[in-house]
């Protein structure tokens, strides 16, 4: 940068750049409005700022602070680059569109807009060019990290499970766990007679989908295995058999002599996963009986008892979409003689309060303190209905009849394409994909198929 005060603005990208890392967004729009106090037509400097107005949610603001940048430099490329993300996330995806096409122009061999350009034809669901800008992504620099775990999303997606598993290992992995193991993380060699700590990674769901594999890893020879997961589901997964050591974030991990590391979604790719070898040994997870008992007296009498979950954790890139707008899009599934049962926690617990005309509801939020309180209540259910979070997961893996309102935009890879099954939970669930019409045809289709098993019940 060569400007009056190039240290002074030195310092302050770098205080910036700290505090997004630390996610100090006040701070680090503090440190980028007086970098432009300073230099007021340094491109950098807004685009920096609008990093950092995105990530605090201010995306209108963002914006700005992109166009303000490209005004300044119409071929600076993180500007270019970060305004085609943003209005990809809004779905402007023909503005998107047309951004990404000015960029080519100007930046035909950048590895970074050919990733972004594939990310917007991943949402356009038209595969196959998003994996052809990812593939060049790739081959102008092989070691973009962000355009191969782009590309592992549209391959298990396609169920192209050799190539997409490897592909997946771009994601970032646990460095904090790294620090805290004086031991190499597991690339797949021999484990007999090892000691393996599986780490924590993402969110509550994918922990729940993928401990399927310890059992597995346990049965290759582990002599000792531990895992570190969210407190919320340490209970929970002391059921899972063969494991040693469950530790919650933030635990001490215990010292068991730990020769090796690895994370849970790495366990695929090194297990040789192909769809026919899908671990689904159902249930791999149990609830405890004495608390399958207690909520057995706490739930009211009813016919068909249907466990809701109707929103997710808000912090999730596509929460907005996944998410229903709130518990009265699904009244249409109230009927007599079904009792709804809330497995809301959290933001959303409230709204099982006040539900809407007809839709009979039981919240038990008040006696619900982790995952295996909620695993105990599905127990005596006889089916959960949910949109694509943790109770999904967690209906499956405890054996438990589950129907998953899946989005769509950004279907998650584990459904994998076309399907209304899933391989991961066989005979349990049953997928219902929105279209582009919004949830009111997937709710009505839900509420037919739930009067046929309510009508089914009635009769048995």
């Amino acid at each position: 940068m060569t400007h009056a005060h190039p240290e002074t603005l030195q310092a302050l990208f770098g205080r910036g750049a700290r505090c997004v890392a630390e996610e100090d967004f006040p701070g680090a729009v503090a440190s980028y409005d007086r970098a432009l106090e300073i230099a007021p037509d340094l491109a950098e400097a807004h685009a920096n700022l609008g990093v950092a107005r995105e990530r605090m949610g201010a995306l209108a603001e963002a914006e700005s602070c992109y166009r303000r940048a490209l005004a300044l430099d119409p071929d600076f490329l993180e500007g270019l680059l970060n305004l085609g993300a943003l209005l990809i996330q809004q779905k402007r995806f023909e503005e998107a569109a047309a951004i990404h096409a000015a960029a080519m122009r100007k930046h035909p061999e950048a590895p970074g807009l050919w990733s972004s350009l594939g990310v917007l034809h991943a949402c356009l669901k038209e595969d196959e060019e998003a994996e052809r800008c990812l593939r060049e992504a790739l081959r102008l620099n092989p070691n973009h990290h962000r355009a191969r775990y782009n590309l592992s999303y549209i391959l298990l997606r396609q169920m192209r499970f050799i190539e997409g598993w490897e592909a997946l290992e771009a994601r970032a992995w646990s460095l904090a766990l790294n620090d805290q193991i004086p031991a190499p993380r597991w690339q797949g060699e021999d484990l007999a007679g090892k000691a393996l700590l599986v780490g924590s990674e993402a969110g509550f769901g994918d922990m729940i989908h993928f401990v399927r594999y310890l059992p597995l890893l346990k049965q290759c020879g582990v002599a000792r295995l531990g895992l570190v997961c969210p407190a919320p589901l340490k209970r929970l997964f002391a059921s899972l058999p063969g494991v040693d050591a469950v530790v919650a974030l933030g635990e001490p991990v215990p010292d068991l002599g730990w020769d090796l590391w690895t994370l849970p979604m790495s366990a695929p790719h090194h297990c040789g996963t192909r769809m026919e070898s899908i671990p689904a040994s159902i249930p791999y997870l149990r609830a405890d009986p004495e608390q399958v008992r207690t909520w057995a007296e706490r739930l009211p009498a009813s016919a068909l008892k249907v466990g809701l979950a109707w929103k997710g954790n808000p912090r999730f890139e596509n929460d907005a979409d996944r998410s229903l707008p709130g518990l009265e899009t699904l009244a249409p599934l109230a009927s007599a003689g079904i009792l709804f049962v809330s497995l809301q926690k959290g933001v959303a617990e409230a709204e099982a309060q006040d539900p809407p005309p007809g839709l009979a509801i039981f919240d038990p939020s008040s006696w619900i303190d982790d995952f295996a309180d909620t695993g105990a209540l599905m127990m005596n259910l006889d089916l959960v209905i949910t949109v694509d979070t943790a109770a999904a997961h967690l209906a499956g893996a405890l054996g438990r009849p589950c129907w998953v309102l899946l989005p769509h935009h950004k279907t998650d890879w584990r459904w994998f394409t076309g399907r209304d099954d899933s391989p991961w939970y066989p005979g349990l669930m049953r997928l219902f994909r929105q279209g582009p019409g919004g949830w009111e045809p997937v709710i009505r289709e839900v509420a037919q198929a739930l009067q046929t098993v309510a009508k089914a019940k009635k009769e048995s």
